[in-house]
């Protein structure tokens, strides 16, 4: 048997092991891993929460499609907190298995908005478990020149032949959902049946392979697209609501609309990697983002209004205006908010996409 000294050597050589096996984690507890958009994470906010929490944040600026392919590589690993649409989380969820169920007892509820929250909850829901809550919302619609293009009011209105090589959509689903929409068709109410979305999609598809001489050229990137209709090289475009409020301060004839078949809806949510290693930072910066004066910071940065509950309280009182001049009360109703994408469904879009983009 062993001594008493040696059996004493053993539990100090075993804890010296553990100790230094916990460093690591100790130090990956200080730090959040964020995979998020641009402008959601103004530096005085990560500055504040950093120095009330001690953890610090790792952000790296993404969009849905690579969020999703970035989690899918590595099955919900290398982040702690995303910020997918609510309508990109149970397709790939189903699919992938990228994020984990939400721990709704750590997140402090009543900072949101609660329809939002709830309608976010219903739409993030696989198998009875929540994956998302809501934090920025907004819009894509038109934003025209009302000056050179005083009659474009709806998706459509792009491809009058008089604006040919004068406007500017982006090649993603977005463009087809907002024409199928335009045409008199709900794609939502065809999410459940993959042929005929399908048919739909290809109608579509050709729709706008006969637009396609309008389009000065699909954009890419936000400063091409806000540059080109500063300069009058476009008349009108696709485009996201504080896009075209940012426009309208410096030349008040751009203005963004709400287009006759209606604007489309987004919610960027709060969902966690299936891998994530640190879940209470992501709750931490949940819950310190949905305080009202978080909240206010957050959407002079973004340009968008958040879920938080009296979270534009400090909101600019110029983009109030603008919202209630692009919104009267008949628009706001009309808006379109996206359902979850059922997987399978964006393969369906991609082929098409990709003909739209291969035609002469």
């Amino acid at each position: 048997m062993p001594t008493k000294r040696l059996l004493l050597r053993w539990i100090a050589a075993a804890a010296a092991v553990a100790a230094a096996a916990q460093v690591p984690v100790q130090a990956n507890d200080n730090v959040l891993r964020l995979l998020t958009w641009a402008d959601y994470v103004p530096k005085e906010v990560v500055e504040q929460f950093t120095r009330e929490t001690g953890i610090k944040v790792e952000i790296t600026l993404s969009n849905n499609e690579e969020m999703i392919s970035k989690l899918r590589a590595t099955g919900g690993a290398g982040f702690d907190l995303a910020q997918p649409s609510q309508d990109r989380i149970v397709g790939p969820q189903m699919e992938f298995g990228i994020y984990k169920p939400l721990d709704l007892s750590k997140v402090q509820t009543d900072r949101f908005i609660p329809a939002m929250l709830e309608a976010t909850k219903q739409n993030t829901t696989v198998q009875g478990k929540v994956y998302g809550v809501p934090h920025i919302w907004g819009t894509d619609g038109l934003v025209v020149n009302t000056k050179l293009a005083p009659d474009v009011r709806d998706y459509t209105d792009l491809c009058r032949d008089k604006y040919a090589g004068k406007v500017s959509m982006r090649l993603k689903r977005p463009t087809l959902i907002a024409f199928a929409f335009a045409s008199g068709k709900d794609p939502f109410a065809l999410y459940q049946d993959p042929k005929a979305y399908a048919a739909l999609m290809e109608d579509v598809g050709k729709m706008l392979m006969a637009c396609k001489k309008n389009v000065k050229f699909f954009w890419e990137n936000k400063d091409q697209l806000l540059s080109g209709m500063r300069s009058g090289e476009l008349v009108a475009a696709m485009m996201w609501d504080t896009g075209g409020w940012a426009l309208n301060r410096a030349q008040p004839d751009i203005r963004f609309i709400a287009p006759r078949s209606g604007a489309l809806g987004w919610v960027d949510t709060f969902a966690i990697p299936a891998k994530g290693r640190n879940d209470d930072a992501a709750y931490a910066w949940i819950n310190f983002n949905m305080r009202p004066d978080i909240a206010a910071k957050v959407a002079r940065s973004a340009g968008n209004f958040t879920a938080a509950k009296d979270g534009d309280q400090g909101v600019d009182p110029v983009l109030k205006r603008q919202f209630n001049e692009s919104f009267p009360p008949a628009a706001l109703q009309n808006i379109k908010w996206y359902p979850a994408v059922p997987a399978g469904l964006e393969e369906i879009e991609g082929r098409v996409l990709d003909r739209i983009k291969a035609a002469r």
